[in-house]
């Protein structure tokens, strides 16, 4: 792993580094005899075990650390013979709201992306990201990192050939694997499943969680078999590496830890770190009044002020103990609340105290005593995995062996608090349960069982559970998983056609999180202004609003179970739903609310308090959305937000509209906006609201009236410098800062994704299609309709556009007049362009797979022709004409035409290369010219692909 080697067009570069080198400059410390061990075997081997058994708390975090450093190492081969993957995905069954992977993923790409030449530690880092930058088609970022947390739209890897890690929960990778990605939108979602499902190592955390997966991706390979791979086959497919210390001990391929290991002085005693639990037993429905009582116990025999932890099972259970910990407690402790349903506003306050590093309960803090009252965190199975804490004392609730595992691993993590102590609390189970208790089954009287057993063995009532003796006295699991349908091609089909979803269609979670664990939740946001939804014929409702804006994130949104919901409705009450399309909304009733929905409530419904979701609370919620956004200029959500009634004639004045919709005087309108902005400056904190947050915010709004797109207008924010992503359902990847020619825009796209898919290691004739489909991807365009679209005052005069510097504000308007059919797409003509082109060409010579290819490449860049492209009302008689290769081809621009050859040949492009194969054919493309599109590309470097 030492010498000279060279880089892809980069000439030399200096020698990879060892492992244990790249930790310490990571991390400041030398690696775990472990971590050493299981990189030398990756590398030797070029794979990676089936199975990691490592205990929690000994740095299991560490294989993002070997799996960046494997990736590095390989950069110096052609692609082609590149066995690392490119993505990372680090995979958990949870919604963490403390994600200490997360943050460590994020230390990595930090460290390399400012990795100069000073010292030591500057220069190996500096080496690995050089040769990580060698990998992707820009030489930018060396690692990207990317959270995907759930809800509502989320970030993709902007680039397949990037260095990327992924941290996602399991219902975000399995759905984007089979084709439904959560929080993607229809037309993203097959390069979702490209990322997920190709060139992909996956880090499944605590698999015992998700078994159903690691059967899945078998069950896949065998439904979809494939002519030909897209990648080189070790990375054609996603390889999964089990993370679990109860896993399957009789796995021949688990990596464990040996006697090296249990000779290194921290490791040793972090699995001698003592953890003495007391069994305590409660009724039912005292669940959370003994949970709250045992750490109050607890709490009144510290010497000092201490840090405890409380796992309840449930949110309600968690909710109840917090309340009754709070009156036990009063002032002597603060006491947190931290569930899975609370939105990232709510989880930051939580997790700040949780982990700062003086008084807080991180690992590794200094414990020497700066506290000045005890610091308790009631917690859901939130807290059981991916949480660096190290508590004092721990009080859970009764469950299963591999959670109480878990559990455990947060009290006294690293062995420094030789007075910890616990309670396992035990209840019996509801009556309707026939004797056993959601989720964990019959397990919990087992637990209790060996728990009594191993007790009445001791000299004492308490049962030390250090982690070198917690399978001795708990034994194995007795959890049943449950099972989870058969996958069959015919469903696997029908979720790859994503343009055309059958009404109906299977749900894709059961097939990852089995049949009992399959989630039935939705999303709630909360807005002060909730915009009508579009009508049946397309156009504006009276109050001339029709979208969301802005776009729904997932970091604003609430996941809950959908019954929970459905109960705190009224039988007659109408929500806003967000359509599949992500951006527009329509009203639904309580029946027809459906798991995966996305729920826009106002402001004032209540529903949330400051840890999260309370169906009790009437409290005007906190619109986090106007952060950064402005504040919209509607008499409502002023009302909404701060109590004030502004005059209709004074908003539509602000908005440049006098009395029958005539335009007012400039200074008049200016005048109105004023007004608003000093009465809104003057009004009191809203509820919900903190006093700096407010005051940052109206000191954040300017006299300057906006209107984003056509929605709502609002008063312009100074902290809005990220904008608006533009969306491919409007067509507005169109618009840029500055005019392009097609001919321009064709040749940069072109060499965009030859340079991706060459760094991806694709064979020569897959690169040739994948450049040619980039060369023509846009040339529908031509279209005279598309062109006055695109430059409504004919000021251009250098040839066909493919890009506009059109305002956006009259982006649908200018599309109305120039007679483009809404919802038209061009690609639809270039292909047919192609095609004809082709025809012409060839003349009666069958066609080709891969003319096949790059006709469905080009009809499918925007993620349509999945396997159709849906018509839309048009019956222009008139041609479109282009110039290919010095020939004129005439093609039909009537848009209401169905190309009904496409659906055999979508299904002929699967057979050949696969579901996932093709999907990153098409996410090739698609990526590179949402590169080039975007307003912050970078021209591509001279470099060399051989």
């Amino acid at each position: 792993m030492t010498g000279e080697l060279s880089l892809p067009g980069e000439g030399t570069t200096s020698s990879m580094p060892s492992f244990s080198s790249f930790y310490r400059a990571i991390n400041g410390r030398d690696a775990f005899p472990w971590q050493l061990r299981l990189a030398r075997q990756v590398a030797d081997t070029e794979k990676w075990p089936a199975e990691i058994g490592v205990p929690t708390g000994l740095g299991k975090t560490a294989c993002l650390d070997i799996a960046v450093w494997w990736l590095a190492s390989q950069a110096h081969r052609a692609p082609s013979k590149r066995s690392a993957p490119t993505r990372i995905w680090w995979v958990v069954n949870r919604r963490l709201l403390v994600d200490s992977t997360a943050e460590h993923a994020r230390k990595i790409a930090r460290l390399l992306h400012r990795a100069n030449a000073g010292n030591e530690a500057e220069q190996i880092l500096g080496t690995v990201a050089d040769r990580l930058r060698s990998l992707a088609s820009l030489p930018d970022a060396p690692l990207e990192v990317i959270r995907l947390r759930g809800g509502v739209r989320t970030r993709t890897p902007t680039d397949p050939a990037q260095p990327a890690i992924v941290l996602s929960t399991l219902p975000m990778y399995g759905s984007r694997l089979l084709f439904r990605g959560y929080g993607s939108t229809r037309r993203m979602r097959p390069i979702d499943a490209a990322m997920a499902g190709t060139d992909s190592l996956v880090l499944l955390d605590e698999a015992h969680l998700a078994p159903h997966l690691l059967s899945l991706c078998d069950a896949l390979e065998e439904c979809a078999p494939r002519e030909r791979d897209v990648l080189p086959s070790v990375r054609s497919r996603p390889r999964i590496v089990a993370l679990t210390a109860t896993g399957r001990a009789e796995n021949e391929f688990r990596f464990d830890l040996d006697e090296e290991d249990y000779a290194h002085r921290i490791v040793r005693q972090r699995l001698d770190a003592p953890k003495p639990i007391r069994l305590l037993g409660c009724e039912a429905r005292s669940v959370g009044k003994t949970l709250a009582s045992a750490m109050k116990d607890l709490l009144a025999g510290a010497k000092r002020p201490a840090t405890g932890v409380v796992f309840a099972n449930t949110p309600k259970t968690a909710r109840e103990a917090f309340e009754h910990l709070k009156k036990l407690t009063s002032d002597s402790a603060e006491v947190l609340l931290l569930t899975g349903r609370c939105r990232e506003r709510e989880a930051e306050r939580v997790r700040s105290r949780v982990l700062h590093s003086e008084d807080g309960m991180a690992a590794g803090r200094d414990v020497s005593g700066r506290r000045k009252r005890h610091l308790v965190a009631v917690a859901t199975q939130t807290l059981e995995v991916g949480a660096d804490i190290d508590a004092e004392y721990f009080v859970t609730e009764s469950c299963g062996v591999r959670a109480l595992t878990q559990r455990l691993g947060r009290l006294n993590r690293l062995g420094q608090h030789p007075h910890a102590a616990g309670f396992y609390v035990h209840a019996p189970p509801p009556r309707s349960r026939d004797g056993a208790w959601p989720v964990y089954g019959k397990e919990p009287k087992m637990v209790k069982d060996r728990l009594e057993r191993a007790q009445s063995r001791g000299a004492e009532e308490k049962v030390d559970l250090a982690p070198c003796r917690v399978q001795d006295v708990l034994g194995v699991p007795d959890d049943n998983p449950g099972r989870a349908p058969e996958i069959l091609f015919g469903l696997l089909w029908e979720w790859v056609k994503t343009t055309t979803p059958p009404p109906g269609e299977a749900p894709v979670e059961p097939y990852f999180s089995g049949i009992a664990g399959a989630d039935r939740s939705i999303s709630l946001i909360w807005r002060v202004h909730v915009p009508e939804p579009v009508t049946e014929d397309g156009r504006r409702p009276t109050n001339g609003i029709f979208r969301l804006w802005p776009r729904a994130r997932n970091l604003e949104s609430v996941s809950i179970p959908i019954s929970e919901f459905r109960d705190i409705l009224n039988p007659d009450e109408i929500v806003h739903r967000i359509r599949s399309d992500r951006e527009t909304l329509e009203l639904v009733g309580r029946d027809g609310v459906r798991p995966g929905d996305t729920i826009v409530l106002p402001s004032d419904r209540g529903l949330l308090d400051e840890y999260g979701w309370e169906p009790s609370s009437h409290s005007p919620v906190v619109d986090v959305s106007l952060l950064g956004k402005g504040l919209p200029l509607d008499r409502e959500a002023l009302k909404r937000l701060c109590s004030v009634s502004i005059s209709e004639e004074l908003v539509q004045m602000a908005l440049g509209l006098g009395s029958d919709d005539e335009e007012v005087d400039p200074d008049e309108q200016n005048g109105a906006v004023s007004q608003i902005l000093a009465v809104v400056r003057a009004a009191d904190t809203p509820s919900g609201w903190t006093a700096a947050e407010w005051g940052a915010f109206v000191a954040s709004l300017t006299a300057e009236a906006v209107e984003p797109k056509g929605e709502v207008p609002r008063l312009r924010s100074t902290t809005d410098t990220v904008g608006e992503e533009r969306s491919d359902e409007f067509d507005e990847l169109s618009l840029t800062k500055e005019p392009a020619t097609l001919k321009r825009h064709g040749a940069d796209v072109a060499a965009r994704a030859r340079t991706i898919a060459a760094r991806l290691g694709l064979p020569s004739d897959l690169i040739k299609v994948v450049e040619d489909a980039g060369l023509r991807h846009d040339i529908g365009k031509v279209d005279e309709r598309f062109q006055r679209w695109l430059d409504p005052d004919g000021k251009h005069d250098g040839g066909a556009l493919a890009k506009s510097n059109a305002p956006p504000h009259r982006w649908e308007r200018t599309r109305a007049i120039s007679g483009w059919p809404r919802g038209g797409r061009h690609e639809v003509l270039s292909a047919r362009l192609v095609e004809q082109w082709l025809d012409d060409r060839d003349g009666e010579r069958e066609r080709k797979l891969l003319d096949d290819l790059l006709l469905h490449l080009i009809v499918s860049h925007h993620g349509q022709g999945r396997p159709l492209v849906h018509p839309t009302v048009d019956g222009t008689r008139r041609p479109v004409v282009a110039r290919i290769e010095e020939h004129t081809v005439r093609a039909s621009a009537d848009l209401s035409a169905i190309d009904w050859i496409q659906p055999a040949r979508f299904r002929g492009l699967n057979d050949e290369f696969g579901p996932w194969g093709l999907a990153l054919l098409e996410a090739i493309l698609c990526r590179a010219d949402h590169a080039v599109s975007s307003p912050s590309a970078t021209p591509l470097p001279e470099r060399s692909l051989d």
